[in-house]
């Protein structure tokens, strides 16, 4: 074993380390579910903010978004990381506020289907079993992506036999996940956070300092790019380069359509719910937006000028292996240890998503699935061990679904991103600014949209290459809104509910 290789397990062990003392130590806190899934609704601006985007951003920040502007694929990754930032500004200023405040009025609601089953007096519970069993569905798909990232980063840097990474990464994951609950995620997710926002900034510098500076790295990207084309490089690389070349207005609308998503990511919009004051919301914005947008542009930059970099050593990433391009920059460009640290941002860019959504798959399952088919008022712990037990059994799916080795992060991300999106993202915003919406709007929305999105995900070809979350979004929207009209709300308790609502919103709290 070789000096650098013994220095960059010394930073993985102390990262790795720090994470599962941080779980331990809050394992003590957590005395009911609404400490569990919310951190007892405590959590500060700061930690709020970087909680959100850590989790949010996941292994395809530094993965799948780098390798999509890899190999001349600028255009697809700047439209995806446009669509995203507005859908994360968007989320912030007109949802975060008002999902906090309803979720308080709405019988202090913890999870997003026990506050949809709330604000809409859906007294058979239909809401939240049937939202419990699309988001297990696609928490599953969503989680394998964090182990595939994870398990495609060992064995690049320690070249650890894939399905070893995966056990790895997944056990780790699992200890701070099951001892510490929602506080501990989002203190790790903190701590990820900025590591992942330390690691890519510095990595774009310097690589663009090497390079010449930034637009002299751009003029060697299009020099690649030309090269490839002519065959130079091989024809699996040109191949590549021409499809991303063929970039029109519907693969335009698809990459911006991600930021529809933001509207109905439970795991996103569950930190919204656990903040500690509405007071404390427009810092939490400030905080995010200037992380995800450096973030965001910084990682398109590092991936589309890592085809140059990393062509001076004769590294040309093709396939699968393009998600890997920061990776490679990294232990190209830093000494041994220095590099250890930060290759830890990019696991820890798939372990503050992969938690994240454990827990939430958790919650649905507990608070939304069990709890309401047996119809038991369950002890305060029995429920944090229910949902300890439903937290390993998702790892364990989405370990078998994470087992094939030629996934790729980004697939997998994006279809997950459009099931929440469509099935979840327009009741959401329903919820909170239509009073007309039902129960069985909601309902005919939630199947609508899942359906939609399952379909459309597996056609191919003409319009069904058009991203699945935007016919979803528009099945879902629509459903909710013909079925609410048809039959209107006759449950004074809804518009009393709503006007309470209304009244809340006026006060700072």
């Amino acid at each position: 074993m070789s000096s650098a290789m013994i220095q960059q397990i010394i930073a993985f062990v102390i990262y790795l380390g720090l994470m599962i003392y941080i779980g331990i130590s809050f394992m003590s806190n957590n005395k009911s579910s609404e400490d569990f899934f919310l951190g007892g609704r405590n959590i500060g601006p700061w930690t709020t903010a970087l909680s959100a985007e850590a989790s949010d951003m996941s292994g395809w920040m530094l993965m799948g978004l780098p390798g999509l502007a890899y190999l001349g694929g600028m255009k697809e990754a700047f439209w995806t990381a446009l669509g995203l930032l507005i859908g994360t500004y968007l989320n912030w200023l007109i949802v975060a506020k008002r999902l906090r405040k309803y979720s308080v009025v709405c019988n202090n609601s913890i999870t997003i289907p026990q506050f949809l089953t709330n604000r809409f007096k859906d007294t058979k519970h239909i809401i939240s079993i049937i939202s419990a069993v699309f988001i297990i569905f696609f928490f599953v798909i969503y989680t394998a992506s964090g182990f595939v990232a994870c398990a495609k980063l060992l064995q690049s840097v320690f070249n650890l036999p894939y399905i070893c990474g995966i056990i790895l990464s997944m056990v780790i994951i699992l200890l701070y996940t099951l001892l510490g609950g929602f506080s501990a995620v989002c203190t790790t997710d903190f701590i990820q956070g900025t590591l992942m926002f330390v690691a890519i900034i510095i990595t774009g510098i310097v690589v663009s300092v090497k390079l010449g500076g930034p637009v002299e790295a751009i003029k060697q990207v299009n020099e690649f790019t030309a090269n490839a084309l002519n065959g130079q490089l091989g024809e699996e690389i040109k191949q590549s380069i021409s499809a991303n070349q063929n970039y029109g207005a519907m693969s335009i609308i698809s990459a911006l359509a991600w930021g529809l998503g933001y509207f109905g990511m439970p795991h996103i919009l569950v930190r919204f719910m656990g903040i500690r004051s509405n007071k404390e919301i427009k810092v939490a914005r400030r905080v995010a937006m200037i992380w995800v947008t450096i973030a965001l542009l910084v990682a398109v930059f590092v991936g589309a000028i890592g085809t140059s970099y990393l062509l001076q050593d004769g590294i040309v990433l093709a396939g699968g292996a393009s998600e890997t391009v920061v990776i490679k920059s990294f232990m190209k460009t830093f000494p041994a240890f220095i590099a250890g640290i930060f290759l830890c941002a990019v696991l820890a860019a798939a372990m503050s998503t992969a938690d994240s959504q454990l827990l939430v798959a958790a919650s649905a399952f507990t608070e939304d699935f069990f709890q309401n088919i047996s119809k038991k008022k369950l002890e305060a712990k029995k429920v944090v061990w229910i949902s300890r037990a439903a937290v390993l059994v998702v790892a364990l799916i989405a370990f078998f679904i994470a087992l094939d080795n030629n996934a790729s992060v980004m697939g997998l991300v994006s279809y997950a991103w459009a099931g929440f999106g469509a099935t979840f993202g327009p009741l959401v915003l329903l919820a909170l600014f239509w009073k007309k919406t039902t129960a069985r709007g909601a309902i005919a929305g939630i199947i609508a949209g899942g359906i939609a999105v399952v379909l459309w995900h597996n056609l191919s070809g003409g319009i069904w290459n058009l991203y699945e979350i935007i016919p979803g979004f528009v099945f879902c929207l629509l459903a909710a809104i013909i079925v609410s009209l048809i039959k209107p709300n006759e449950n004074a308790e809804i518009e009393d509910e709503w006007n309470k609502y209304q009244e809340s919103l006026k006060v700072e709290d």
